[in-house]
This record gives structure tokens, C-alpha cells and sequence, in this order.
């Protein structure tokens, strides 16, 4: 994975395709972000239409494969090159990059036409290395090993050290963070050897994917599509909890394992924020 010092000015060398239908016409311009802390440049995601055409490949049998190991490589190597790749995950489809390209982080929101103040979470293999990104200090030993893997973001403080480039998520100082309970998806950030970018993959506002059919009008948008089949868990994500405070949580969106989560979180002593 390139260096996340070099992320903040990586571009993308664009794939020109053959024509065909372009992204929904929803866009966003955004120049500068003002942050609580300090006022950062942000890269502009506002593409035209006709702009997000010259980001399309061809979708063909050649870009669309089975989410199995022996793939891992051929993921790996996208995320490397910072192309967008569509992946499952223990909950939900989504796109994912490299947390550490600002020009594949930038794609990312262009694809879903989602604004860029609204938050991207990172997703890591292993439980070991949330600390490489996020202040888990305060956090009794164990409790993120009982919540992780699974359908569980963890909300936590990035902290001065984060290997986060500062260009993921301007002018906010905490990050969401994902273990999905799925080898392919893990092994894909094990071999990337740093964090990825992780959204559902739809347009913004649109019902989440639970099978690569559901976003198929988007498959151009991607370097490859990685199938794994339909998803059992429904489209409800998965649950996002704050645990920046020591003692205290909050859920921040029910998802898919609300009581299995607040139930973990009260053998370890939180109490819900009132």
C-alpha cells in the first residue's frame, strides 16, 4: 500500500469506456470544510454527469468475480493501485479503497453522490490493529475482542498518532471502525497492510445491497465486483455504537445487532449516554 504521506495528492489515472448510462444526476461541490480544531483543504468530488462517464470500465464477466480467496490478490492489488472495488461483507455489499487515498476516497463519494460531510468508517482485519488508527485505551481489556469481528462500527477518537491521512473524514477527530466477521473482506486489509474505506454500496439514500444485482447499474464504476452471493443478514447494516467515552455508549444506529451489542457492552459495565 502506498503511503498515506503521499495520499493527499494521489490522482487517479482515468479508464475511458465505452458509453454508456452515467451515475444519477446528484452531485456535491465542497471546497473547504471548516473543523472545530483547524480549517483543512478538502479535495472537490463535484462531477458532472457526463464527467463520471470518463470514471466508468466496461463491466464485463472479466471485471465481476467470486468473493473467495483466490481473489484476494487481484483486490489487494486494486486497492494498492487506489481503484474502488465492490465487496461483501458479514452485513451488507460495499465499496471499499484505500483509507490512505484521498483521489480513491474521492471516487468513492463521487460514486454514491454522497456529500462529503458525511463520515466514511475504516475496516481493519484484525481487532489488533484498531490501535493503529484509533485511542482504545480507555477501553476495558477484551471488551472490543467480545464485540469484534462482526456486524459491529466501533466509534472511537482517532488520536494525534492515527495513521489515518487527514484527508478521510475533515474536521472530525473520531472514526468508525468495522471487523467484519468475514475472512475475504479481512484478508483483502491484511494483505493491503493498512486500513480500507468502507460505505454500502448504492447511491446515497438508496436501500442497501444484499446481493451485487441490487447495485448493478454501479458495476462500472468499480475496478472489480467480488460475489458473494446474497447476503442472509437483511439490509440493515450494521450496528454503529460511540464508545469515545470511558463507561458510556451510544447507539448511533440500531442496525443489525443492537441487543447482542448492548448486551456485551453491559457485562463490561457501560451504561447507556441519557
Amino acid at each position: 500500500m502506498k503511503a498515506c504521506a503521499k495520499a493527499a495528492r494521489e490522482r487517479i489515472p482515468l479508464v475511458r469506456p465505452p458509453t454508456g448510462r452515467a451515475l444519477a444526476r446528484s452531485f456535491v461541490t465542497v471546497s473547504r470544510l471548516p473543523s472545530q480544531h483547524e480549517t483543512r483543504s478538502q479535495v472537490s468530488c463535484s462531477v458532472r454527469v457526463s464527467e463520471n462517464a470518463a470514471h466508468r470500465i466496461e463491466a464485463t464477466d472479466e471485471n465481476i468475480f467470486p468473493a473467495t480467496i483466490d481473489h484476494v490478490v487481484k483486490a489487494t492489488d486494486a486497492i494498492n493501485r487506489g481503484q474502488v472495488i465492490a465487496v461483501p461483507t458479514d452485513t451488507i455489499y460495499g465499496f471499499a479503497c484505500d483509507a490512505c487515498s484521498a483521489g480513491a476516497v474521492n471516487r468513492i463519494y463521487e460514486i454514491k453522490g454522497r456529500i462529503q460531510t458525511r463520515p466514511l468508517a475504516i475496516c481493519v482485519a484484525d481487532v489488533s490493529d484498531i490501535s493503529r488508527f484509533a485511542l482504545v485505551d480507555h477501553l476495558p481489556h477484551g471488551l472490543l475482542d467480545s464485540l469484534l469481528p462482526g456486524p459491529v462500527t466501533v466509534v472511537l477518537k482517532r488520536g494525534e498518532n492515527s495513521m489515518l491521512e487527514r484527508s478521510l473524514n475533515p474536521g472530525l477527530d473520531s472514526i468508525g471502525v468495522r471487523v467484519p466477521d468475514l475472512d475475504f473482506i479481512r484478508s483483502i486489509a491484511r494483505g493491503a497492510g493498512s486500513a480500507l474505506a468502507l460505505t454500502s454500496a448504492n447511491l446515497s439514500g438508496r436501500p442497501s445491497s444484499v446481493s451485487v444485482k441490487d447495485f448493478e447499474d454501479l458495476w462500472p464504476h468499480c475496478s472489480y465486483v467480488f460475489d458473494g452471493g446474497i447476503l442472509p443478514s437483511g439490509r440493515a447494516g450494521s450496528t454503529i455504537v460511540d464508545l469515545i467515552n470511558p463507561g458510556v455508549y451510544k447507539i448511533l444506529r440500531d442496525g443489525s445487532s443492537r441487543e447482542e451489542t448492548t448486551a456485551v457492552l453491559g457485562k463490561f459495565g457501560f451504561v447507556e449516554a441519557s
